[in-house]
């Protein structure tokens, strides 16, 4: 996959794995102007990247962030549209997590495009709202964003690194 927006940076697809999600775009979906609706495309980045921070905790997750939300490609209808997600970074209660979202365009040729990317932050709350602390021990053992070769835990995938 090559970018297709010349000031912006992606990282490799290929590093992420499995997609978090993956959706096919219908014509419920689209805008006044025949595309599908941006604000659809930011609910699925806050899911997907949902289902990523829940790899940290089995606890009450909100949204504190979106950080950077360049549409680089419009979606169409009939486009499968894959959210990838990784952890970059897990604090004392916040999770940051990295979405890049492609589109395949199914009915235009089969081509696949990269549509956008976004820092997620999520906060771990109690009942009452309050921030809470991250459990020392991830749920499944799996690795979830601490990675002690980089600084405070960031991979090369933070967004702000890539600019």
């Amino acid at each position: 996959m090559s970018d297709n927006h010349p000031t912006q940076s992606f990282p490799d697809v290929a590093e992420y794995g499995e997609p978090a999600i993956r959706v096919m775009m219908m014509p419920k979906d689209t805008n006044a102007m025949g595309t599908i609706f941006g604000g659809l495309i930011l609910s699925y980045i806050d899911q997907a990247g949902a289902v990523e921070a829940h790899k940290c905790t089995n606890g009450l997750l909100l949204t504190v962030a979106v950080h950077e939300v360049d549409f680089v490609a419009p979606v169409f209808v009939g486009d499968l549209v894959s959210f990838y997600a990784r952890t970059l970074r897990r604090g004392r209660t916040s999770i940051s997590v990295h979405v890049l979202v492609t589109a395949e365009r199914r009915l235009r040729g089969g081509d696949k495009v990269i549509v956008t990317q976004a820092e997620v932050v999520y906060v771990q709350v109690d009942d009452q709202g309050r921030p809470t602390p991250l459990p020392a021990e991830v749920p499944d053992g799996s690795p979830c964003g601490d990675d002690p070769a980089t600084p405070e835990g960031r991979t090369d995938n933070n967004p702000s690194k890539l600019r």
